[in-house]
Order: C-alpha cells, then sequence, then structure tokens
C-alpha cells in the first residue's frame, strides 16, 4: 500500500514539475515575444518620430525666418481639409480614435499616420497655435496599430501594439522615456492600467529614445535654479497654485471643445471653416503685434523659468490653441498645456513674491496633469523636464491638481473609471 502511494505520489510530482515547466516555458515565450516586438516597435517607431522631430525643427525655423509666411495660413487650413478628404478620412477623430482602438477596439487606419505627419507640419509652418503630441500619439498608435495585424496578433495584442506606438513616438518627440513608457497605458482608462503592456512600452520607449538620441534629437529640460527649501509656507503657496492651475485646465478644455462646437455650427462647409480659422489666428496675430502666441511657444516657457512673462500669457495662448485646433488645425495641446502652466505659474511666482521658476514647473506639471488626467505620468515628466529636487513640490501639484480638475479632459474617448472624489466606481468619459 505505501508502495502503491509513493508511486502516486510520484507521478503527481511529475505531472506537477511538467505543468510548471509548461507553463513558465509559455511566459518564458511571452516575454521573449513582447521584448523582440516593442523593439522592432521602437525602431520603426522611433525612426518615425525623430524624421517628424527634425521636420518640426525645419518648419519652425522657416516660419520664424520668414515671419509673413503666416498670411498663407488660411490656404495652409484649406489643404489639410483636402488631404484628409482626399484620403477619405474627413470624419477624422484623432487621438479620440487611437484611444477608442484600445478601449472599444476599434480601428487605426495607416493612413492616420502620414495625414498627421504632414497636417501638423503645415498648421505649424504657417503660424497654428498648437503641439505635437497629437502627432506622436496619432503616429504611434497608427504604425503601432499597422505592425499588429502585420505580426498577426489578436486584438488584445494589436492594443498593446498601439499602447507600444504611442510610447515609442512620444518618447522620441519628447525625450522623455519614463514619461512615455506610463502615458500610453494611463491614458486611455484613468484609474484602471493595463499592466501586461508594461514590458513592451518600456522597451519600446527607450529604444525610440535611443534612436532620437543618436541622430541628435535633443530633449527639452527647464532650469528651475535654487529650488526653495520645502516648509509648511511654501507647501500651501504651491498647493494654492496648484488648485488655480487646476482651474486654469477645466477652462482650458471647455474652450477648446467650445470653440470646435462654434465653428461646426457657423461654418459647415469644412474648408470654409478651416479657412475662417487661418483669418482670425492672422488678424489675432497682428492684433498682438507678434508671434509669441503661434506655434509651440517653447522659448516663452524658457522665458518664464527666467521669471519673465506679461500678466495675458496664459490666456492668450489659451485662446489661440482653440481657435487654431477648432477650426481643423493639427497638433496637439499638452505643449500648449506647457505653456499655459508656465506663463501663469511665473506670472502667480511673480504676484506672491515667491520663486517664478519654481511656480512655472509647478504650474506645468499642474495643467498638464489636469487636461489629462494622468497624474503619475505627470510626476514622471515633471522629474525628466526639471530634475528630482523639487519632487515634494511635484508631488502636491499632481496630487491636487488631479482632484480639483475634476472630470474634464482633453480626449473625450478618455473613461474615469473610478472616481477622484471616493473609491467609487463611475466608468464615465472626460468631457
Amino acid at each position: 500500500m505505501a508502495a502503491k502511494m509513493k508511486i502516486g505520489s510520484g507521478k503527481l510530482t511529475s505531472a506537477y514539475i511538467r505543468h510548471k515547466v509548461d507553463h513558465n516555458s509559455r511566459r518564458l515565450g511571452t516575454v521573449i515575444k513582447w521584448i523582440v516586438f516593442s523593439i522592432v516597435s521602437g525602431i520603426i517607431v522611433g525612426l518615425v518620430g525623430t524624421a517628424f522631430y527634425f521636420a518640426m525643427d525645419w518648419v519652425t525655423a522657416t516660419r520664424l525666418a520668414h515671419p509673413k509666411i503666416i498670411y498663407l495660413l488660411p490656404l495652409g487650413g484649406m489643404t489639410i481639409v483636402g488631404l484628409y478628404k482626399l484620403l477619405h478620412d474627413e470624419k477624422d477623430t484623432g487621438t479620440n480614435l487611437v484611444l477608442s482602438a484600445i478601449s472599444a477596439g476599434e480601428s487605426v487606419p495607416l493612413r492616420m499616420a502620414p495625414l498627421i505627419f504632414a497636417s501638423t507640419l503645415i498648421t505649424h509652418l504657417f503660424g497654428g497655435s498648437a503641439g505635437r503630441e497629437g502627432a506622436a500619439l496619432q503616429l504611434g498608435g497608427s504604425l503601432g496599430n499597422t505592425l499588429g495585424r502585420l505580426f498577426r496578433f489578436d486584438q488584445k495584442d494589436q492594443h498593446v501594439m498601439i499602447m507600444c506606438g504611442m510610447s515609442a513616438a512620444f518618447s522620441a518627440l519628447f525625450g522623455t522615456p519614463m514619461a512615455a513608457a506610463i502615458f500610453s497605458m494611463e491614458v486611455v482608462t484613468v484609474g484602471i492600467m493595463h499592466y501586461s503592456a508594461l514590458v513592451p512600452c518600456v522597451v519600446s520607449s527607450l529604444v525610440a529614445h535611443e534612436i532620437a538620441v543618436a541622430f541628435g534629437a535633443t530633449a527639452e529640460m527647464f532650469n528651475i535654479g535654487e529650488i526653495p527649501v520645502f516648509t509648511l509656507q511654501s507647501a500651501v503657496i504651491l498647493t494654492l497654485l496648484s488648485a488655480m492651475c487646476a482651474v486654469i485646465s477645466i477652462l482650458f478644455c471647455i474652450m477648446l471643445h467650445r470653440a470646435e462646437w462654434m465653428y461646426r455650427k457657423l461654418f459647415q462647409n469644412p474648408y470654409l471653416r478651416a479657412a475662417a480659422g487661418g483669418v482670425i489666428i492672422v488678424v489675432l496675430t497682428l492684433l498682438v503685434g507678434n508671434q509669441t502666441y503661434n506655434g509651440t511657444g517653447v522659448s516663452v516657457i524658457a522665458s518664464c523659468m527666467q521669471g519673465q512673462v506679461r500678466p495675458e500669457t496664459f490666456f492668450m495662448k489659451m485662446l489661440f490653441t482653440a481657435l487654431t485646433l477648432g477650426a481643423g488645425y493639427k497638433g496637439g495641446e499638452i505643449v500648449p498645456s506647457f505653456f499655459i502652466g508656465a506663463s501663469f505659474g511665473c506670472l502667480f511666482g511673480n504676484l506672491v513674491g515667491f520663486s517664478p521658476a519654481m511656480c512655472a514647473a509647478v504650474g506645468m506639471t499642474s495643467v498638464f496633469c489636469g487636461v489629462t488626467n494622468c497624474p503619475i505620468t505627470s510626476l514622471l515628466i515633471s522629474f525628466e523636464l526639471f530634475g528630482y529636487d523639487g519632487m515634494p513640490y511635484f508631488l502636491l501639484a499632481v496630487a491636487f491638481s488631479y482632484m480639483l480638475s475634476g472630470y474634464t479632459g482633453l480626449y473625450r474617448s478618455q473613461k474615469i473609471v473610478y472616481s477622484k472624489f471616493k473609491t467609487n466606481y463611475i466608468n464615465k468619459q472626460t468631457h
């Protein structure tokens, strides 16, 4: 009897070992699969993203060298509309489509990549007020989805490839691989992250970043200078700033959405809509007397870090960006949100007598968090842009901005899965 039990136990042990070996072999195979394919994604998307980075530099330099080119902005807008019509993408929903592809299984067409590439360059060449992350997310999402289909992945794995592509493009363009790796996982469904995509997104982000660096792309970094000592008083001051930035982020999102609604109501023809938007931006630029609010405005952010800002700067950038993107021009809202946050933060610092540079950095972090609803990404990007020494301030800024910004957001396809105020499952889209 004892001998039979030993034999049975031996069989059980042998079966258990075989099961474990087989189970862990499949896991190892999955790890290897994602390392290989995320490297491929990082290389391809990184190269495209790097090309876009230098193309953006060229169009920006061209516009600055020939400021009168802004008069062609209405023509540029009509060209963008024509390109989307030519490639049968008249109902383009941009980044919202990429987010929907991950959460709801919608398809991201390959034609999105060249369309957003060309149209963003046109927007910036002729002086529209926009960022570049919209192009990054759409380029990366489109290429990632195409690679997923090419590799014959199932739908869930295609979603991971889309996130890989988004991370790679964001990393190549912004030079922030940590934030890029997390952003694509965090932005889709706030409160639930697809951690299965962590390794692929990290690998593709790092690969794309190294490719961009190898070709000479430089990451944006801003020097705060001396970091104020973290005290109760300084904590209260910057908490107040982050709360005000949360309100600013709500206002910015409302302006963006209302501008689009206004244009569509007044101008049903998309060509006329783009032309009208271009004319409005040109007129506003002439009234201002310079092109401070056209393009990305990175130079203004640098000035804010030096404590130099005009009181109306943050609002004017909100207005220019809303009127540009609402008319159908392409680009993104994140770099403008940095501009808005930096200028408002600098203004706040000058008014209350607290380090304008520190306030500008906190403003950038807070507004970015408020409009994207991505606190982890916001914290990481603050470290990559400003260093770790200001960590307590950035941590406070992210926490309060996230809570107080409510359920507004840049992307209508983004879902807030859990409440910001209670541990309740709400699963509602931003507005």
